[in-house]
C-alpha cells in the first residue's frame, strides 16, 4: 500500500463540494467537517477554488484533507498545488493534463469508467483511479473491475450513500467520493448548515461501522 495514499485511506470519504461562491463553499466545508467528514474536494465549479483551499488549510491544517476537484487544465493543477491542495482530481484522464497534475507532486486522482480507461490512467501513473460516474454500475461494477485490476487503487464517485458505503468498501474501494448525498447543492444554496452537518454525521457513522 502506497504511503502516498495513507491520508486518503485514513480519511475514507471525500466530500465533492460545488458551491456558488467562495463564502458558501467555506461555510459548507465547515459544516461537513463538524459532522465528521474531514476530506474536502473543492471543485473548480466553485468560484475562486484556490482561495477556498488556501483558507481551509489555514483553518484546519492536517486535521482536514483538502484538495481540488474538476481539474481540467494544467493551469488549474498548478494553482491548486500552489494553494496547498494535497490532492488533485480530474473527471477524466487526458494524458497531457494528467502529466501536469503528476508534475505538481500532489496525489493525483483521475477519472475512468471502462477497463480501457482504467488501464490508461494506471499507465500514466496516477495514484488513484476515480471510477466515475460510479452510479452507473454500482458496487457490483467496482467489484467486477477488481478481477483484472486486483491491486489498483479505485475510488468510486457518484451514487455513494451512507447506506451503501459498506458495499463500496466490500467491492474494494480505497476511498469514496460523495457529492449530492453529502455536499448537497440545495442545502448549500439555502445555507442549511445543520442539514449538511447531519449528512456528514451519517457518512462518518457509516464509515466507522465499515471499519468496525
Amino acid at each position: 500500500m502506497s504511503d502516498r495514499l495513507a491520508r486518503a485511506r485514513a480519511t475514507g470519504v471525500l466530500a465533492v463540494l460545488r458551491a456558488p461562491s467562495p463564502e458558501l463553499a467555506l461555510e459548507a466545508s465547515e459544516a461537513i467537517i463538524r459532522g465528521g467528514v474531514t476530506g474536502i474536494e473543492v471543485t473548480y465549479s466553485t468560484p475562486d477554488a484556490p482561495a477556498v483551499i488556501r483558507e481551509l488549510i489555514a483553518r484546519h491544517g492536517d486535521a482536514a484533507y483538502v484538495g481540488a476537484g474538476t481539474v481540467t487544465t494544467p493551469e488549474q493543477a498548478a494553482q491548486a498545488a500552489d494553494a496547498g491542495a494535497e490532492f488533485l482530481v480530474s473527471p477524466g484522464t487526458l494524458p497531457d493534463l494528467t502529466r501536469a497534475m503528476l508534475d505538481t507532486g500532489r496525489v493525483v486522482m483521475t477519472g475512468a469508467l471502462t477497463p480501457t480507461e482504467v488501464m490508461g490512467a494506471l499507465d500514466l501513473g496516477v495514484d488513484v483511479v476515480k471510477i466515475f460516474p460510479a452510479t452507473l454500475g454500482g458496487p457490483a461494477y467496482l467489484g467486477a473491475l477488481r478481477g483484472p485490476f486486483p491491486d489498483a487503487p479505485l475510488m468510486p464517485t457518484g451514487g455513494v450513500k451512507p447506506d451503501n458505503l459498506a458495499d463500496w468498501y466490500a467491492a474494494g474501494a480505497v476511498a469514496v467520493g460523495a457529492g449530492g448525498d453529502l455536499a448537497n447543492g440545495a442545502s448549500i444554496a439555502a445555507s442549511d448548515w445543520a442539514d449538511l452537518e447531519q449528512r456528514a454525521a451519517r457518512f462518518a457513522a457509516a464509515l466507522s461501522a465499515v471499519r468496525g
